[in-house]
């Protein structure tokens, strides 16, 4: 399958690990990593699309690579998952719709956050205009952060997929490596940490990614485009930095279930964004 939403984490729970940050505006994401969700005697693979805002309104070289991959993987999938959020279709929810209807990918709609809903008489109706002229094979209301629907969607995804031999070993998330998702956790929690504090473009590289038995030494760049965006991340007295890297090294812990240590530097790299050479340094066109 293939997931395309908004800045949330409505598939993320869907996963076995987590195995890539969602797209953000202004924190853009390297590579494509697939993951999957066992179910009993069965395996869903996921294929990460780009978010609908970053699909409107990619601006930039990385922007644009994020866009094209997205739009190939539409090639390799047989069912693709538009989320949006309740009592919304906006101009970039149609453009992702679009994009899916074009390459003739069965699609199914998830509706996250009918929780936040005042009058939840409005679902209905919502669900019935957003469907009129869409041909989606089934809808699925849930609240992600609640963990309710998610049963009738794996359930769902299962019926629309057809049965074929195992995509992963029984011991395997995703196929990118400890030292991708190392990259994607640090990601996340720029994104959770920073919101709209940082509106323009920033990445994380991965410099150094070292195993010593069940040790693993990290040490990670985020890079920015100003040096205003730099002060940012690093905040009063470098506790945003800190702040971001301590919840990033908990996460790492968790997922490879061993001790981390993590450095983490913020540095500057002007327009870098629209910059080839290091665009395929940060890992864009790998």
């Amino acid at each position: 399958i293939i997931a395309w939403f908004r800045s949330d984490r409505p598939m993320q729970v869907e996963l076995d690990e987590r195995v890539g940050c969602p797209g953000e505006p202004g924190v853009a994401a390297p590579g494509r990593a697939v993951g999957r969700r066992r179910g009993g005697a069965a395996q869903i693979g996921r294929v990460p699309g780009e978010s609908a805002a970053d699909i409107e309104s990619a601006r930039d070289a990385a922007f644009e690579l994020e866009l094209d991959a997205a739009r190939s993987a539409l090639s390799e999938v047989q069912l693709a998952v538009l989320v949006i959020e309740a009592g919304q279709w906006r101009e970039d929810d149609e453009t992702a719709w679009k994009a899916v209807r074009e390459a003739g990918v069965p699609a199914v709609l998830v509706i996250n956050k009918v929780d936040r809903l005042t009058d939840k008489s409005q679902l209905l109706p919502f669900i019935a205009k957003v469907t009129a002229e869409r041909d989606f094979l089934e809808v699925f209301p849930l609240s992600a952060t609640r963990k309710k629907g998610l049963d009738a969607l794996q359930d769902g995804l299962l019926r629309h997929l057809p049965p074929s031999a195992p995509l992963f070993a029984e011991d395997e998330i995703t196929d990118r490596s400890e030292r991708f998702l190392a990259g994607e956790l640090l990601r996340e929690q720029l994104m959770r940490q920073l919101g709209q504090e940082l509106p323009y473009a920033s990445t994380v590289e991965i410099e150094r990614f070292e195993e010593d038995g069940n040790l693993r030494r990290i040490a990670a760049v985020i890079w920015v485009e100003r040096p205003s965006q730099k002060a940012i991340v690093i905040g009063k007295q470098g506790a945003r930095l800190k702040a971001i890297s301590a919840s990033a090294r908990r996460e790492m812990e968790s997922l490879f279930d061993g001790k981390v240590f993590l450095e983490t530097w913020c540095k500057v790299r002007d327009d870098w964004s629209d910059d080839e050479s290091a665009l395929r340094q940060f890992g864009y066109q790998d």
